[in-house]
């Protein structure tokens, strides 16, 4: 799956969500291969979005649009500053993925040094965390060769997230999560969507 990741500095949180809206209703019907967005914004005004596409090429067939972009040099002015765009083709889902159900949703970005381990670490992972954490539905991770990292992982809630976080974890998920801590270059950045907007394609 092809993910673009967009973030940024907002001082309206309701005039991007807007901006969300009017491109479901007027733009998202000709987006081809579009498979949803998640995004919010976090309490420090941080602006985060993940959209999800088919391929490389449906996401640069949409950015390609002169209606996609007309909708986004209004929308760029909602932004205090520059934003960040980070695309991968290496987004794979865990556990039940995404889910348009979430109540709460974290965004962790960062880099790792061994990317490679990683992935086996995730992998390895994904079934005790299904026992241990029914509070985490799933997500998509996305793990680039050279150390960039991607996870949004989405809750059933926040109370239920934070509740899961203070549990115990077996010895064996516990030694994977401080491996996989201990890969990264610093600390990885957690932006918090406590009000998370998700859109999907009309059913």
């Amino acid at each position: 799956m092809f993910i673009q990741v967009m973030q940024g500095q907002v001082g309206d949180a309701g005039e991007i969500r807007g901006a969300l809206d009017q491109w479901l209703r007027e733009l998202q019907p000709a987006a081809r291969g579009w498979l949803g967005t998640t995004a919010g914004v976090t309490d420090d005004g941080t602006f985060v979005a993940i959209a999800r596409f088919e391929s490389r090429e449906a996401a640069r067939a949409n950015s390609e649009r002169p209606e996609q972009h007309q909708w986004w040099m209004e929308t760029a002015k909602l932004f205090a500053g520059e934003v960040s765009f980070h695309d991968s083709d290496r987004a794979e889902p865990y556990l039940r993925g995404g889910s348009d159900s979430a109540g709460f949703v974290q965004v962790i970005r960062g880099r790792v040094r061994d990317a490679g381990r990683v992935r086996e670490l995730m992998r390895a992972g994904e079934a005790d965390l299904a026992g241990e954490r029914p509070d985490l539905i799933g997500g998509l991770a996305a793990v680039e060769d050279d150390g960039a990292y991607v996870d949004v992982a989405y809750f059933t809630s926040e109370e239920e997230a934070r509740q899961g976080e203070r549990k115990e974890l077996s010895p064996r998920l516990r030694e994977s999560f401080e491996e996989m801590m201990s890969l990264f270059d610093g600390r990885p950045d957690f932006h918090d969507l406590r009000s998370p907007w998700l859109y999907s394609p009309p059913s």
